[in-house]
């Protein structure tokens, strides 16, 4: 997932919110959730940013977010902080995206596991609405660098399978026919060449029908 650049006023936002932590009254907690999220569209809105939801952290939470398809998941969470996160964790397994924590969880487990949990940014007692786009701009920020590293390590490491698997190709036309490494190289590009594909395409061809064949 590529976000877009964080001055965009195109930028889609989700924000999940948590549910009332038991033993708390629930209208404290009913005027604490609406100071914080009115504080937070007002963030948002003189930012630009395009807020397309508020989604509660439950078992549905990845298939609105799949359907959402949101740039940046902001979560909400004023006790337990963990609690929202799990359903966030779930929801961007299969497609990383930046998150930001806005939460009164000041416990090093739970920053533990936020941190585990690939949150971009997580804000303790900070949601003031003049905070939301500097908060925003930082986590977006810290996402593309770590994705970036993402992308980098995951193509050395395809580029080194490729290469074992070009390396075995080569030992077994060597086998076979009695050639040199360099021959056998050449064979493979030929092969290669003629069939329109990859290098590491043809060669992990071959090991397939040398395994069929036993």
């Amino acid at each position: 997932m590529k976000s877009r650049d964080s001055a965009s006023p195109h930028l889609r936002i989700v924000v999940v919110l948590s549910a009332t932590a038991p033993g708390i009254d629930p209208d404290a907690a009913q005027a604490a959730q609406t100071r914080r999220s009115t504080a937070l569209r007002i963030g948002l809105l003189e930012s630009g940013y395009d807020l397309i939801a508020s989604l509660p952290a439950d078992v549905f939470l990845p298939e609105r977010i799949a359907q959402l398809q949101p740039d940046l998941i902001i979560a909400d969470s004023e006790s337990d902080a963990r609690d929202v996160l799990e359903h966030i964790v779930i929801a961007t397994r299969d497609a990383r995206r930046p998150i930001v924590l806005f939460t009164e969880d000041d416990t090093p487990a739970s920053m533990d596991a936020a941190m585990d949990a690939g949150v971009s940014a997580y804000i303790v007692a900070g949601l003031q609405a003049e905070r939301v786009k500097p908060v925003l701009d930082v986590a977006l920020a810290r996402f593309r660098r770590e994705q970036k590293l993402l992308d980098e390590l995951s193509d050395t490491r395809q580029k080194l399978a490729e290469r074992k698997t070009v390396d075995r190709a080569k030992g077994l036309l060597m086998n076979r026919y009695s050639l040199t490494e360099e021959q056998a190289y050449q064979r493979l590009r030929t092969l290669a060449m003629n069939k329109n594909l990859k290098l590491a395409e043809v060669a992990q061809r071959l090991i397939d029908v040398e395994d069929l064949l036993g």
